[in-house]
């Protein structure tokens, strides 16, 4: 009596078992498609070479003073002015050479002016990639009024820039440049400190 009821407990148990598989069958998992994610947009850098020629513009701020007979002359204004050169990308070394032209109109005082200034510049520098850090040294001249005669005189110029590639095309960057006439037009020495913020398109 004892093995068939433990015989009808048993079957009793295996029955209970199968129940859930008999009433829905077997469950399969159903996996989503996997969608890839989009890919991110490439920026195109630019490819660090600074060879070529540039052309563009540069606005800035002139500080002017005098020596000697000119010490009583003094001022400061915003210039603007034109720019373009040619440089030549050696690797971590760039050389090169640029003209420019800055509109001054710098009111000195007593009806005396500094009106404009021109420098031919031979430009040496590091290469960082994107950036370029250089020095400079300037063979200049500059126009002015002063005593009522309008003369002009050359000088001598150096300084130094930076310039940053925002495209293989494009560049922004600013300058820094002190600027010596010596007895400017015979009327006694000038000087003249000047602070660029310059952008230039390359060919």
């Amino acid at each position: 009596m004892k093995r068939i009821t433990a015989f009808a407990a048993a079957s009793s148990v295996a029955a209970f078992a199968a129940l859930p598989a008999l009433a829905g069958g077997p469950v399969t998992a159903i996996e989503e498609p996997m969608i890839a994610p989009a890919a991110a947009p490439v920026a195109v850098a630019p490819n660090g070479d600074w060879s070529g020629l540039y052309a563009g513009g540069q606005l800035g701020f002139a500080d002017v003073g005098g020596d000697g007979i000119l010490s009583a002359i003094g001022g400061d204004d915003m210039t603007a002015g034109i720019l373009g050169g040619y440089r030549m990308d050696f690797g971590q070394f760039v050389a090169g050479v640029e003209a420019n032209y800055d509109w001054a109109d710098v009111d000195l005082g007593g009806g005396d002016s500094l009106d404009n200034i021109a420098r031919l510049k031979l430009i040496g520098g590091f290469d960082m990639g994107n950036a370029l850090l250089y020095g400079t040294v300037a063979a200049v001249r500059a126009d002015a009024t002063i005593a009522g005669a309008e003369l002009s005189d050359n000088g001598w110029g150096a300084g130094l820039g930076v310039d940053y590639a925002v495209s293989d095309r494009m560049t922004v960057g600013a300058e820094l440049m002190e600027h010596r006439f010596d007895n400017f037009a015979g009327t006694g020495d000038l000087d003249a400190t000047t602070l660029n913020a310059r952008v230039g398109f390359k060919f």
